[in-house]
């Protein structure tokens, strides 16, 4: 048990520090594609590791993802390692919280919370200290890590008691799509046509779940 909380904890800080890094380092659309994978990943991980039986319009949907996985990361080889490292870290994280079922989810999440953070705070030190910030850039901070962090990722965990892994990994898309949205339309960020086309396939394998 406690190993699965330090481990999950590890995941989860790894994410985090991931997706930070190609978010600001690559592109909106390389974390975009990151959460493509992950549903991918984290139904397959759950096949095999917990038993998890599909039926075959997830396995479709699976398919249809791994072809729009292909499309977006044709040509892009650094976005792929990138993406599928994130993918993967959130997938065995997702995976793990299934396997701890007799522990609370607010417990559980404020554990991997204080764990993440002893991991990640020291990074902060290697940017520059001298540099300062207003009450507004604190204030988004603070809305982003409980509105757009905390809670959702509690809501992910309390989903997992009723909902298998593989559903709760597929119901991620709703992330990269909006992700996708802001990219092109807040960031202005250019796509290809055969970009267009997967984001599409993969909006229509959402609708399907």
């Amino acid at each position: 048990m406690v190993g699965v909380l330090v481990i999950s904890a590890v995941m989860l800080a790894l994410n985090w520090y991931l997706f930070i890094y190609v978010m600001n380092a690559v592109s909106v659309n390389a974390t975009s594609l990151a959460y493509l994978m992950c549903p991918i990943l984290t139904t397959v991980l759950a096949n095999i590791f917990l038993r998890e039986r599909l039926n075959a319009g997830q396995w479709c949907a699976v398919g249809l993802s791994v072809i729009a996985c292909g499309m977006l990361a044709y040509g892009h080889l650094m976005d792929l390692i990138f993406s599928l490292t994130i993918a993967l870290s959130y997938a065995i994280y997702l995976v793990l919280q299934k396997t701890s079922r007799q522990l609370d989810k607010f417990f559980t999440l404020t554990v991997h919370i204080l764990i993440g953070a002893m991991m990640l705070i020291p990074l902060g030190y290697k940017g520059a200290i001298e540099t300062s910030h207003s009450t507004l850039f604190f204030s988004n901070v603070l809305i982003i890590a409980v509105l757009f962090t905390i809670v959702p990722l509690y809501l992910n965990m309390y989903a997992l008691k009723g909902l298998d892994s593989s559903v709760v990994g597929i119901l991620l898309y709703i992330n990269p799509i909006i992700s996708f949205l802001l990219g092109v339309f807040y960031f202005h960020e250019h796509i290809t046509l055969l970009q267009g086309l997967a984001y599409a396939l993969i909006f229509l394998v959402s609708s399907a779940v």
